[in-house]
């Protein structure tokens, strides 16, 4: 349930004294997950059990001009998993306009990875990580990248007269040095669009597109990222299915191991279940990824492999409360062999409370 709120965008506790900013309308929405989390890696030391806690609470500010011109932004108090410095994160600003169009500015992001279709996936906490250099994707928006001054144009519905079409266009500029030990963006670009069609009972949905980005380190070979996704959803009552696939290559900095690599040849495919019944609901993801990387300024050579499988039942036990369990396999292939200490299953255990 969402509260009304209101923030008033001077700098006093007063509103509506002459010369005083009129406050803007604005929700507040949330979270916690409080759950049992175990990993039992594929080397040798024993499996883990642990508490598994997170939260995320947001506030969502938006008001309208006297020209029907939307602004809205917001701000994310706590960040569920962004880790050190990710409370008060203010995101960019939206402008909605009167034919439905609208303009993200600040931190827009990249169109295709806003198209792309939502193939799903387990929900819960599960998964194994561990220290690794594995450069191959694990999902379709592996080489999202973009810098943050930019921005995203979405288009209205049926765009261009086509029932069911929209695209959007993006651009985002930043660093322009010329690093060797790191990489960054420098420019970056986007082109995305959608499209949602009936057949018979059955709602399908196609989006993605391609970002390329260009790459701050002049050592490289590759962009910072030079990739395309592309992924379909059919939905037919009570039942969800997906599937996505996606390529291209990448510089990625590896803070795990502290290196800068060069991705090529990758490829990624995702597939996804889910089935509503009442107040359970049965997911499924699947994902298997390949890539090949070397060390900056050579073209990648060694193949790294990915492959996951994971479900979820999740049982509505009350209004905005969910329990969830969860199981996930991962497996990962370094350069051939079996990297074991981030291979694995998972499963949790958990609730999520929602506000």
């Amino acid at each position: 349930m969402k509260k009304e709120l209101l923030i008033a965008s001077a700098l006093v506790g007063t509103v509506g004294v002459a010369g005083v900013a009129e406050a803007a309308s604005a929700t507040f929405s949330g979270h916690t997950r409080n759950g049992v989390l175990t990993k039992d890696t594929d080397a040798a030391a024993d499996g883990t059990w642990a508490g598994s806690q997170q939260a995320a609470f947001s506030v969502s500010i938006s008001e309208t001009t006297d020209a029907g011109v939307k602004i809205a932004t917001g701000i994310g108090l706590s960040d569920e998993g962004a880790g050190t410095g990710s409370d008060n994160n203010p995101s960019g600003l939206t402008l909605t306009f009167t034919d439905g169009s609208k303009l993200d500015v600040i931190e827009a992001g990249n169109a295709y990875a806003t198209h792309l279709a939502s193939v799903p996936g387990a929900s819960g906490e599960q998964g194994v990580g561990g220290v690794t250099a594995n450069s191959a994707p694990t999902g379709l928006t592996w080489a999202n990248k973009s810098a943050s001054t930019g921005f995203e144009w979405h288009s209205a519905d049926d765009a261009m007269g086509v029932e069911g079409l929209k695209v959007g266009l993006s651009a985002s500029m930043g660093d322009d040095g010329d690093a060797t030990s790191t990489s960054s963006v420098e420019a970056a670009y986007s082109i995305g669009a959608s499209y949602v069609t009936d057949a018979g009972d059955t709602t399908i949905t196609i989006g993605g597109g391609f970002v390329q980005a260009d790459d701050s380190n002049n050592t490289t070979l590759n962009d910072a990222s030079d990739s395309w996704a592309v992924a379909a959803t059919a939905v037919t009552g009570d039942l969800t299915i997906g599937l996505g696939i996606g390529g291209g290559s990448e510089v990625e900095s590896n803070s795990t191991v502290d290196t800068t690599w060069e991705v090529d040849g990758a490829e990624v495919y995702t597939a996804g279940l889910k089935y509503v019944s009442g107040d359970i609901t049965l997911a499924i993801g699947l994902a298997d990824g390949e890539a090949k990387d070397g060390v900056a300024g050579a073209e990648g050579a060694l193949t790294d492999s990915y492959t996951s499988a994971a479900a979820s039942v999740s049982y509505a036990v009350a209004g905005g409360v969910t329990a969830v369990v969860g199981y996930s396999d991962i497996q990962r292939d370094q350069e051939g062999s079996a990297a074991t200490g981030s291979s694995g299953n998972s499963w949790y255990v958990g609730a999520t409370v929602s506000f």
